[in-house]
């Protein structure tokens, strides 16, 4: 079934907002059937925390700008949202400073998000951890996570640097997918 791989979702907090980043664990470079079904999958989650999602499908390309066998990939899974008719708004590819940036956004009227993005799905593992571990070190952000999405039970993992803040925070995200489920 579209949308119930198995990924890892990084939470950050700063200034004020929520982003989700996707795939931050599971898929080193995603086929573009895995990256919709990523799209899916973190939008469900998102939703289910709370928030409206809006997806951005990042690369290091703007609709097109530069093209790249990379961008490829990502409008191709935009191709398979379209088919898919998915309840939720995304578009890309998009470089990450344009899903973030409502006035960067105007630049492209034909941009389908409303807003700026509060979900990165991001090209590759790779790109997806710089990205969250820039953000923790430079960037003043909370990171959450990687929480893990669609496996068969509540797991969650920490990083080697975890401090007790970041164990009891995905021990309560733990319990509260079990106490969901």
């Amino acid at each position: 079934k579209p949308g119930c791989r198995i990924f890892g979702m990084t939470i950050m907090l700063s200034r004020g907002r929520t982003v989700f980043i996707a795939d931050t664990t599971i898929h080193e470079t995603p086929t573009a059937e895995e990256l919709a079904d990523v799209a899916v999958g973190a939008a469900a989650r998102v939703r289910q925390m709370g928030h409206e999602p809006r997806v951005a499908l990042v690369s290091y390309s703007t609709f097109g700008s530069p093209m790249g066998p990379d961008t490829a990939r990502v409008r191709d899974a935009v191709r398979l949202l379209d088919a898919r008719d998915v309840d939720f708004e995304y578009d890309g590819d998009l470089g990450a400073n344009v899903a973030l940036d409502s006035e960067l956004m105007k630049v492209y009227p034909f941009c389908r998000l409303s807003g700026p993005a509060n979900i990165l799905v991001m090209p590759g593992q790779h790109s997806a951890n710089v990205a969250y571990k820039l953000m923790d070190k430079l960037g003043g952000a909370t990171v959450i996570g990687p929480m893990m999405i669609g496996l068969d039970a509540p797991v969650q993992i920490v990083h080697l640097d975890a401090n007790v803040s970041d164990l009891v925070t995905m021990a309560v995200l733990a319990v509260h997918e079990s106490l969901r489920r």
